[in-house]
């Protein structure tokens, strides 16, 4: 089961990305644009996720998603850690969300981090 330390050293390995801590918690950001956040006493992870695709994943997958009343407008989505199946997983998360708000330079430089991955 991923921790909180498996958030952070997986967030500060992608490009251009810094920890900052706001509103008490620790926040990742990428060129400046916040892409993860570990609320919940670190427990869980907040990523960017579009809205049509965060309420099917919380419809599918209700034990792991789900959204903060304070982010219902926004296009975020809540993770439990304990429920994350593996690192690997939790990569994909991390990764797809920094994709979100990467600017378009670091995704050109970073080829590999601009799709994700196939099943």
């Amino acid at each position: 089961m991923p921790d909180a330390e498996d958030v952070r050293r997986i967030c500060l390995a992608l490009p251009d990305t810094t920890e900052k801590i706001a509103w008490s918690m620790p926040t990742f950001r990428v060129a400046g644009k916040m892409f993860a956040t570990l609320p919940e006493d670190e427990t869980s992870i907040a990523v960017r996720c579009p809205k049509e695709e965060r309420d099917e994943l919380v419809l599918a997958e209700p034990e792991k998603f789900w959204i903060a009343d304070h982010e219902a407008q926004f296009a975020w989505v809540r993770a439990r850690l304990a429920a994350i199946e593996d690192e690997s997983e939790l990569r994909d998360i991390l990764a797809d969300s920094w994709r979100q708000a990467a600017p378009s330079r670091l995704l050109e430089a970073h080829p590999e981090l601009g799709a994700p991955s196939a099943d």
